[in-house]
Parts: C-alpha cells; structure tokens; sequence
C-alpha cells in the first residue's frame, strides 16, 4: 500500500483520505506489518477510521488481523456527543478473556502430577463444541447473571468474594436481560460454566523468565511457580447477542444517515435507542463472560485442591486479574468520556487509574497475553504511555491461517505427540482443534510482545510457559 507510511520503528499511518475523519495507525514491526498486508487488516482500519465520531486514530495492535467489519486488534475511541456503537467493533465472542491463577506449587511439586491434574481439569470443567455445563439455571437465574455477572458466581459458592476485586469492572457492567433476545438465553442457559472451543482452552503453566523484580513482587510472580490461565468467554449467549444486534443495526443505521464503508460496520449512535439497547445487551453478555469464568475457577481449584489433599486457600490459587478482550466501555480518558471499542484488544491501564484495584493502583494493571499450546504466554502491565492508545495493547498473538487451511496443513495427533516430546501433554476434545489451534497457525507471540513493550503500549513482566492444556 503505497500510502502506507513508517513513522517510526514500530509505528505505521495511513494518512487521512476520502472519508476516513482520523488516520490510521498501526503498531508493527516490519516483520508484522508484513502480515498484515497479506489480508484486509489495513482496508478495514481505514474503514474504521470513517465512522462517525472516532477520535485520535483508527489503531491496530501488533497481533492485528483481520476481522468482522474491525480488524481484530483494532481499538476505536468514539465521542459520546456524535459517536456511534458497532457489534463489528465488539466481535462475537462478547467478553472472550483471559483470566490468571497464581499458586504456591513450583515446578517440581506438579511434574509427575501433570497428566493427572490436566485430566481431572478436563473431567471438571465442560469443554468442546457446543458444551454444556454441569448446573441447570432457572430463567430467573439467567437473568440475574446477564444482570451481575461474577457476583452471581460468588454469591451462589463459586469463588471468593475477593476474587470479585481483581476482575476487570469488578466482573459487572450494567447489563439488561430485557434487552436480550430469547434465543439468545435459551442458547446461553445451558452453556454457563463450559469453555467451550475454538482457541479456548485451560492451561498450566510454569513462570520460567522474570523481567520486571518490582512489579513482579507486588504481583505475587516468581520464577518456577505454577500457574493456571483460563480463556474463554460469553459462549452461544454473546454470540446470539451479536448477531441480533447486527439485524437490529442494519435498519438503524439508514434511519439515521449513518455512513458506512462496510455493511459489517452496521451501527448506531451511542445515544439512540438501539445503541444503548445494544450496550446494554453487550454488557449482559459480558456479564455471562465473567460469571462463566468464574465457575470455571472454581472448579479448577477443585480439582487441583482435591489432588494435592489441600484446601485452595492454602494452595494460594489467588486470581492474579482477570482482562475482557471483546468489548466497549465508557471510560474517560484526557478529561473527556469516549466509548472506547477493544476488538481483540486488551485494556492497559498505567498507575494511578481509579479502576485498578487497590493493589496495583501504584504500578498499572496485569495484561494478561495468552499463547497458544506450544507457545509462551506473558503478563505484563500497563504504562502511561498506552494513553497514546486510550489504554489499549495486544490480546495475543493473532493468526495467520484460517482454521480450515490449519486442518489441511496438521494432524491433531501429530501435534500432540510433538508437544509431548516438548514436555506439554494436551488432553483435548478432538484432534481437529488441536490441528485447528496448531501453534504455527499464530504469529510468533514473543515479537508481538516486544512490539507492544518497545511501542510503549505495555510493559513485560513475565513469561510463562504451558506444561499441561485442556482443549475445547
């Protein structure tokens, strides 16, 4: 693309032109710029960067790809006076995250434990498509999730009540079951508490690099300790939510003159009734997210409190954050109110943000990065630099071939057995999402997260790397 312009080592612009209102800035190296230009990321950064009321820049991060209407990875801040929502600039999977358990275990107190525990994971927590979880909600229970989220979780014995401090909004947005659709509870009341499939997945994992001591320390990180990451989200609930949003956005978009480059960028303004209908059904969606997260904790510390013969307290399965991938949210940002949409984007606040949990109000908040499988995953923490970004980094690595062009190209149970050589045992659903979830179907996870470190959009704090998966 020849208006493609490098505006410095790991900064990329297109400049205003046509409609776009805002440039377009992408986080890349040459490596990952490259990628990029091998599908239609930047087309659709520019078509972002022509909705109504966007601020600043279109933004892609370093793990960008692309997407539905957004690339994935894309960030747009828009201003509540003429802004717009899009369920394109959410996703489908509404609240898909990535949540983080500390432990007291080292590496050598689960080597020869392993298997065991990754399979008694497997046994308790329901994964693979179209799972289902082990409790039968009432519809009333339904709604109370779509309306609190994890404090559900809590309240009904899945958790600990300061497990609610150290998820993001607390595990709680202001969600409206009247705003969602029958069909979309009828298809979420079975699923809360599965993993389901696809790239989610339960890892154990071992911190095997620290680069920040300091926060680090005030994290609760050190070298050799085990730790339990969890990926999922808002299950055929979210999924449902979007797609009726999408319908409703199509009508509502021409009744009030919106334009758009892309019928995927179907919208409304933030203020119209079907924008804050929308918002409000996200928000239930994410709610769903965070109370099957919460479950899923749960029963993670179960199993390992059951094979170790120890209590979950006393085993230190402390949830270190909990970070919302898919979502919009209404934050402030340089003394104005935007709804910020993060679309395979992480939020990356720096010190001092009243959002923060009070432990980490002096350092920034944990990014959580997962990899995939084979790959490392890392935490790192946000800096004031992000602010380039309203707050934003990475969720990822980002992949680079399509699920049906990885099962061409791998056989799940090569894989497995590659990774067993690797010292990683994976316990999946079906050989297919393991082919599916290859690690070389993802960018290399290791320059994503330099990017973001280098670019200033978060800082590294440690690596961590899988021992044991449990594979939707």
């Amino acid at each position: 693309m020849s208006d493609l312009k490098k505006v410095s080592e790991f900064v990329y612009e297109i400049e205003k032109k046509g409609e776009m209102k805002v440039p377009a800035r992408l986080y890349a190296d040459d490596k990952l710029i490259t990628k990029m230009k091998e599908d239609l990321t930047m087309k659709q950064a520019e078509n972002v960067a022509c909705l109504s009321g966007i601020e600043g820049y279109s933004f892609v991060m370093p793990d960008g790809h692309q997407g539905y209407g957004f690339p994935i990875g894309g960030v747009a801040a828009m201003e509540l006076e003429n802004g717009i929502i899009s369920p394109g600039g959410v996703g489908y999977d509404i609240n898909c995250g990535v949540r983080l358990l500390k432990s007291n275990l080292v590496h050598d107190d689960v080597l020869d434990k392993r298997k065991e525990i990754i399979d008694s994971i497997f046994k308790n927590v329901p994964s693979g498509l179209g799972s289902q979880g082990k409790i039968r909600l009432s519809r009333n229970d339904l709604d109370e999730v779509l309306m609190v989220g994890a404090k559900w979780a809590v309240e009904e014995d899945y958790g600990w009540k300061e497990d609610l401090k150290f998820i993001e909004s607390e595990g709680s947005m202001e969600g409206d079951p009247t705003k969602v659709s029958n069909n979309a509870k009828k298809r979420g009341m079975p699923q809360l508490g599965s993993l389901g499939s696809g790239n989610h997945f339960l890892e154990m994992q071992v911190i095997d690099k620290i680069y920040d001591e300091k926060t680090s320390e005030v994290f609760g990180l050190r070298e050799g300790q085990i730790c339990f990451m969890i990926h999922t989200g808002s299950r055929g609930c979210g999924h449902q939510i979007c797609s009726d949003y999408i319908q409703t956005m199509e009508g509502a978009h021409k009744r009030y003159n919106l334009k758009i480059p892309d019928r995927e960028l179907v919208c409304a303004p933030i203020n119209s009734k079907e924008g804050e209908d929308y918002f409000k059904a996200m928000s239930a969606a994410a709610n769903f997210a965070w109370a099957n997260r919460q479950m899923i904790t749960h029963w993670v510390r179960e199993s390992i409190s059951k094979i170790f013969r120890e209590d979950s307290e006393d085993l230190g399965l402390d949830i270190l954050y909990d970070v919302a991938h898919n979502i919009a949210k209404f934050e402030k940002h340089n003394g104005k109110k935007y709804c910020v949409h993060r679309k395979g984007a992480t939020r990356a606040f720096w010190k001092g943000r009243n959002e923060l949990p009070k432990d980490y109000q002096d350092f920034g908040q944990p990014v959580i990065v997962p990899g995939d499988m084979g790959t490392a995953s890392y935490v790192m923490c946000g800096v004031k630099s992000s602010s380039q970004t309203f707050g934003s980094t990475c969720h990822g690595s980002g992949r680079v071939l399509s699920r049906s062009a990885a099962t061409k190209r791998y056989r799940g149970e090569d894989i497995i057995k590659k990774l067993e050589k690797e010292n990683i045992y994976v316990k999946a659903a079906s050989p297919k999402v393991v082919a599916e979830e290859a690690p070389d179907v993802y960018k290399d996870i290791h320059n994503v997260v330099d990017v973001c470190n280098n670019a200033g959009l978060a800082k590294k704090v440690a690596k961590l790397r899988p021992i044991g998966v449990a594979k939707g």
